[in-house]
């Protein structure tokens, strides 16, 4: 299956990596660093190129990899909040704690929401049981965001971060319903039917809208997540 990175997250990924010729085909463990965080992890390379584990990035800046379809989202957050990054006191600067929460929890919404939509869209059976669990998780990773949100710009994003998650909520008991009283046939008909929903475009526009901002480090305030 070809996987295909979106653009989820503005971020610049600058890797700092001092390479020595070696031979144009092998594979060396070196030290990387990933936008301040740094760790070591194995290095291939092929044809001039260099090639890094996602994984391993994923480690070493305690970032967050899902799959979502055809599509491998990964998301990286920043070193540090911008108002650190600059040495002064930014009042819409987002902790490098919170943004690491919040970017576990939105990882972990489209966990929930993406099983559903393809279930659904596919006819395969569902149990609320099922469903639950991903609401317990997701459930859970709202709370350590709400733990780390200790700066007044971590509050104002949290909101906006609790606000997807009762979008998420909301839709996928609705989508439970249907299914249960077996109305879900119209999903199945085109794959963009459940995906062009009001609901979907607006978990879709908040999401991105918070990933953005975490991403960013700075606190930005977006309609779609109201």
């Amino acid at each position: 299956m070809r996987l295909r990175f979106p653009v989820v997250v503005a971020l610049t990924l600058m890797t700092a990596m001092t390479m020595q010729a070696v031979s144009q085909t092998g594979v060396r463990n070196r030290s990387i660093v990933v936008n301040g965080h740094s760790g070591n992890a194995e290095v291939v390379q092929l044809g001039g190129k260099n090639y890094i584990d996602a994984n391993a990035l994923v480690r070493i800046t305690q970032g967050a990899l899902s799959f979502q379809g055809d599509q491998l989202i990964l998301t990286l957050p920043m070193s540090q909040s911008s108002g650190e990054a600059s040495g002064t006191s930014d009042p819409n600067a987002l902790s490098r704690e919170f943004m690491k929460a919040g970017v576990e929890e939105i990882a972990l919404l489209r966990e929930w929401a993406s099983p559903l939509a393809n279930a659904i869209e596919n006819g395969f059976p569902i149990t609320e049981q099922w469903v639950h669990g991903f609401r317990a998780k997701a459930a859970d990773g709202l709370n350590l965001a709400s733990v780390a949100a200790t700066a007044a710009a971590d509050r104002s994003a949290f909101e906006l971060l609790n606000n997807e998650f009762h979008f998420v909520d909301e839709w996928s008991n609705k989508l439970l319903l249907a299914h249960e009283s077996m109305d879900t046939g119209k999903y199945a008909t085109s794959p963009n039917t459940l995906k062009n929903e009001p609901e979907s475009q607006k978990i879709i526009a908040c999401a991105r809208a918070i990933e953005s901002m975490l991403s960013s480090g700075t606190f930005q305030d977006d309609g779609s997540c109201h």
